[in-house]
């Protein structure tokens, strides 16, 4: 097993995760088995109670596991599906030293950050590494990005654990990788400053950078490299430009210009294979048409809804066609607006606020044959808003929201709960789908595996009164909704499960797929 750090410098938010994730679509390109692993330096135990608004969106893994949203750019990137053991929080590996402490395993130490903090660190990155992939192999590299930047209080154990790691593996089995930002001043001067002092506390604790990462605007040029290189005590090659690109999935074909391939093989004592570039064909595919979607949102910040975004961009490319999103606040927007976009998309989210402002937009594409896809709440409210206009229910809403017919109810499980973190109705489910429906056409399956994240389902005193109001459930678990559509409209779909989890660049996701080809058609007809 070989490993790949990167740590950050100067400030948060510089992309280390696509950083991570585009060095390893490079070693994947080059037929190496690659695995990664996100740290995260706070206390909680996982992602599920943090605010979106503040953290960004919250990713759910297979296995139901709510985690960072760098593990999706990882699933995305690299083709593969992680697990709850790749995400290692300081909540995570505290909670576990002190069970440990309490049940007696330690024999009476005194427990200490090192070495039981340290070692339970390590512990967690090689069971990581070496989880087996679904057809039983195991990784040949393992990329761990540390969360944070290096000087933060938080993150000390984590990066004393690398420092230890450097000296037990042996010198080809480990490389550091330090993503800094490379400012301009105002006569567009490339400033190596805070590189430097970045590099300087890096050694502090001990760790030495092989490769850095100069995160700017725009490309570095060869005179700023070599004053990094004499000031950060390597080789002017191994200083990598990383400019700003237009579209995250381009990364990787800038670092592969940028000669990081030949560093890296020669750090790691790898055989220097020629790239597959099929995956760079997938992303750079040209677009020949356009179209522009409204994503009717409460959270107002893109990286809430990474991964709708990502997923509509699969789509795209597979489809040659672009997608513009228009995002419009829940609360703000004029209904008058909508009939200038191709499409409506409703996204997830919790709480009232907003909710009637999503209904609005719901009701404007089903009765005006604007495409239309809902997911989650999305899919909740879509119920909600059927109920209300065409099966009678005038009071119709869910459970969540307050007084009324509950049409949308508490999942039996969530009653009686007394813990928000991890509780939901998370990760892979099974739906068995109706033959003859939109579904079975988007899926071309009769049973399919999705990612859920929520407490609350259709009410099934109410479904019967909905489908004879004309509302088709197309696919379902056991007892439970999981999809709906209309007949006769040209595109009406909404799922309870969240597909933008399990779409990847080579693979888009079947719901995606027919609502961007549906908006498509729609810009035709008009």
């Amino acid at each position: 097993m070989k490993y790949i750090i990167i740590t950050g410098g100067v400030m948060s938010g510089l992309g280390k995760g696509i950083t991570a994730a585009s060095v390893g679509r490079i070693l994947k390109n080059r037929g190496y088995r690659v695995t990664a692993v996100k740290i995260d330096p706070y206390l909680n135990i996982d992602a599920g109670t943090m605010n979106p608004a503040q953290h960004g969106e919250v990713f759910v893994l297979k296995d139901g596991s709510e985690v960072d949203l760098d593990l999706g750019n990882y699933e995305r990137f690299l083709d593969i599906e992680l697990t709850a053991s790749h995400n290692i929080t300081t909540g995570k590996v505290y909670r576990t030293v002190i069970d440990k402490e309490r049940r007696g395993d330690f024999l009476g130490e005194t427990v200490q950050i090192i070495p039981h903090i340290t070692d339970q660190i390590k512990t967690c990155i090689r069971q990581a590494a070496e989880e087996e992939f679904p057809d039983g192999t195991t990784a040949d590299i393992c990329l761990i990005e540390v969360g944070g930047t290096v000087g933060d209080i938080e993150s000390m154990p984590f990066l004393e654990a690398i420092r230890q790691m450097r000296g037990e593996l042996p010198p080809h089995d480990y490389v550091l990788i330090h993503v800094t930002l490379i400012p301009e001043d105002t006569m567009g001067d490339m400033k190596t400053k805070p590189t430097q002092h970045s590099v300087k506390a890096l050694r502090e604790l001990g760790l030495h950078a092989e490769i850095i990462v100069g995160r700017s605007e725009n490309p570095i040029g060869a005179g700023t490299k070599r004053k990094i290189s004499a000031f950060c005590d390597l080789p002017q090659s191994a200083v990598i430009s990383a400019a700003t690109a237009p579209d995250t999935y381009a990364v990787p074909m800038e670092m592969e210009k940028e000669g990081i391939a030949d560093v890296l093989s020669t750090h790691l004592g790898l055989d220097r294979k020629e790239a597959d570039t099929a995956w760079y064909r997938i992303v750079n595919k040209e677009y020949t048409n356009r179209v522009t979607v409204a994503i009717v949102s409460k959270y107002g910040i893109e990286d809430v809804y990474i991964s709708i975004k990502e997923s509509l961009k699969h789509a795209g490319r597979a489809l040659s066609t672009e997608v513009k999103i228009a995002w419009l606040d829940a609360e703000r927007y004029e209904r008058c607006t909508l009939k200038d976009y191709d499409g409506i998309l409703i996204p997830g989210g919790f709480g009232k606020r907003g909710i009637e402002g999503k209904i609005e937009a719901i009701q404007f594409a089903r009765e005006n044959n604007v495409p239309f896809l809902g997911l989650c709440l999305g899919f909740q409210l879509a119920t909600v808003e059927f109920a209300r206009h065409k099966a009678g229910i005038e009071d119709a809403t869910s459970e969540e929201f307050g007084e009324g017919s509950h049409v949308i109810a508490l999942l039996p499980e969530q009653e009686g709960l007394n813990e928000l973190g991890g509780t939901m109705r998370l990760g892979n489910y099974t739906a068995d789908i109706r033959d003859g429906t939109l579904a079975a056409k988007l899926y071309s399956e009769k049973q399919i595996v999705e990612r859920h994240r929520h407490r609350y389902e259709v009410n099934p005193d109410y479904i019967g009164k909905l489908e004879k109001a004309g509302l088709v459930f197309s696919a379902t678990n056991k007892n439970r909704m999981e999809c709906l559509e209309l007949p006769g409209h040209p595109f009406f779909f909404a799922t309870q499960f969240h597909p933008e989890f399990k779409s990847r660049p080579t693979k888009p996701s079947p719901p995606y797929l027919g609502f961007v080809e549906a908006c498509r058609a729609n810009k035709r007809t008009k």
